[in-house]
Order: structure tokens, then C-alpha cells, then sequence
């Protein structure tokens, strides 16, 4: 397996312990110069870009054919699942690219971070390591990147168990790194008291102005474990709330921009979902402003616990 080089400069420490990187060559998009270059170090020295194409839900030919867009664009991660049923598709595309006249770069597998998950915990070791190796398979390329335990549902032992398969596949090199999705500070501290061999390095939840899961937040802080913000748009149902519309004309800027940013200055990983490449453009375009420190107070204070899908944060 190819390990990635490593691209430590101009670095600067966060809140939660992990390092942004800004204005690597590695991930500057060359196509448009205004995507972000940033990208986080996450605690097992791994690196990982700050803005990813998120592919949820996404129908096989869409994400196709956001994924190429996405490469054209200059994203160089995708976020991908087992329960999204586009990981054959989305892997397809990766690899179509690179190999492509398209690919201007010269791009490698090894320049791409490709994340997928885990529907189900369960109890049976062998069945959640055989479903590691078929997201690994049905992408085809190679080894995946990231790869989580999708949400907390089915119990503490199915929990803890999944979360072994994961680092045993992480030794048998079919993923580089494993994570936790819409796991709740509860479910964070059982996994950690069980002293994980290899700890998480991610939990993916969503988190926007609406919902900030503050809560989990200082949790994941804690334990050095990075939050990447799944619906950082809050899948649009607050984009022409007032607030947000007249934070978007003080900076001339758009809604999306807004919220993008604000994850941003959150140290948050985001992961926008968009089809259309005018919008993958938009919402990666945020470097030339930066929202004042009283603003994104203000944006905190707009917090409603808002769940745009599902919230098993809670699962016992």
C-alpha cells in the first residue's frame, strides 16, 4: 500500500489537537486556484483535505458523474458509504480519471482520500471484517482511506467488536485509517474505555449553526478524536433564515459560503454535497473572507438542535 508523503508546513495548532496545513501543493486545485488548500493532520499523522464531495445518497450515474466533476474541479476527497450503494461507482470514477486524458495533474490513487462505511455494527467479528473487504473490492482502488463505523446502532458489543475488525484492517492494510459516524460522547467514552489498540481518528456527525453538538464537540476534543460535518448546509432548510442571509451580504458572499466557512473556522472537516459543478465551486470558494470572531458567536447562538436525517447519537 502506498503511504502518503508527508506535507507538513505553514502549521498551526487547533483546539483539538490536530494541525491545519494551508496552501499545500498536494491538494491546490489547478484548475481554480480559490479551493481551499487546507488540509488537517489527524492523530495517527495522517493527512486529510479539509472540504470533501460528499456522495450521500447520490444515484449510481450522479455519482459518476459529481465524482469526475468534483476531480475537474479540484476536490480531492469523497465521501462515500455502504448504505449510499454508490461505492462502485464512485471508485469507478476515481480511477476512470486518473487514468484519463483528463487528468492534467498527473494524479496518483495516492493523491485521492476516498472515505467509506460500515452499515451495520455487528457482533460477529468475521462478518464486519468480510464487509471491510467487499466496500474495499467494489471500489477498486485498492484500499480505502477511511473508513467508519457508520452509527452507533446494534449495542456495546457490536460496537466494540466492529471497532476491532477495523483495526485489524487497518493492519491488514485494506484501510488506511478508521473512524466513528453519529457516535454521542457516550459512545465515544465506552470505545475509549475499552483502550482501543488503534483509537479513532474521526467522528463524522452532522453539525451546522443549527445543530453545533457542542456536547460531542468537547468529547471528540478530549481525545484528539477530528469532527468532519456531514449536512454543513444543513441540507439547505435554513438558507434563507435571516441571520444567515444578512451574514452573507455583510461579506458578499453567498448562504452556502457562510455556512462552509463557518465549519471551516470551527476546524471542522466539511463534506458539502452537491451534483451540479457551479455549486462544488461556490461552496469550496471560501478563502477570501474570514467571519469576525462576534459573528461566528453569533452564528453559535443560532443552535435549535436541528436534525436534518437521523440522530442515533442517543442509541443505546
Amino acid at each position: 500500500m502506498t503511504s502518503q508523503p508527508s506535507l507538513l508546513s505553514a502549521t498551526a495548532k487547533t483546539s483539538v489537537g490536530f494541525q491545519i496545513i494551508s496552501d499545500s501543493p498536494k491538494f491546490r486545485a489547478r484548475s481554480l486556484q480559490n479551493i481551499p488548500a487546507n488540509v488537517v493532520q489527524l492523530n495517527n499523522g495522517l493527512i486529510i483535505p479539509r472540504v470533501q464531495l460528499g456522495l450521500y445518497m447520490m444515484s449510481t450515474k450522479e455519482a459518476t458523474d459529481a465524482v469526475r466533476q468534483g476531480l475537474l474541479t479540484g476536490y480531492r476527497a469523497f465521501d462515500c458509504a455502504q448504505m449510499y450503494r454508490n461505492e462502485r461507482q464512485a471508485g469507478k470514477a476515481i480511477s476512470d480519471f486518473l487514468a484519463s486524458s483528463d487528468n492534467k495533474s498527473g494524479l496518483k490513487r495516492e493523491d485521492i482520500w476516498y472515505t467509506s462505511k460500515l452499515a451495520s455494527c455487528d457482533e460477529s467479528y468475521d462478518v464486519v471484517r468480510r464487509s471491510v473487504k467487499k466496500s474495499v473490492e467494489a471500489s477498486g482502488l485498492g484500499y480505502i482511506d477511511l473508513f467508519l463505523l457508520h452509527s452507533p446502532y446494534g449495542g456495546k458489543e457490536a460496537r466494540l467488536t466492529s471497532w476491532k475488525a477495523l483495526e485489524d484492517a487497518i493492519d491488514a492494510g485494506e484501510i488506511r485509517a478508521a473512524g466513528v459516524s453519529n457516535f454521542g460522547s457516550a459512545h465515544i467514552e465506552e470505545l475509549m474505555a475499552s483502550n482501543p489498540r488503534i483509537p479513532p481518528v474521526i467522528n463524522q456527525i452532522e453539525v451546522h449553526p443549527f445543530n453545533t453538538q457542542e456536547g460531542i464537540r468537547a468529547t471528540c476534543a478530549k481525545h484528539n478524536i477530528a469532527i468532519e460535518a456531514y449536512a454543513p448546509l444543513a441540507r439547505a432548510e435554513r438558507m434563507d433564515h435571516p441571520a444567515i442571509l444578512d451574514m452573507a451580504k455583510k461579506y458578499s458572499v453567498t448562504p452556502a459560503q457562510i455556512f462552509v466557512k463557518w465549519g471551516l473556522q470551527h476546524d471542522f472537516i466539511t463534506l458539502p454535497k452537491s451534483t451540479k459543478q457551479k455549486r462544488m465551486v461556490e461552496n469550496a470558494s471560501v478563502d477570501g473572507f474570514e467571519i469576525s470572531e462576534s459573528d461566528m458567536k453569533a452564528l453559535d447562538a443560532l443552535d435549535e438542535h436541528l436534525v436534518t436525517d437521523w440522530d442515533p447519537t442517543d442509541a443505546p
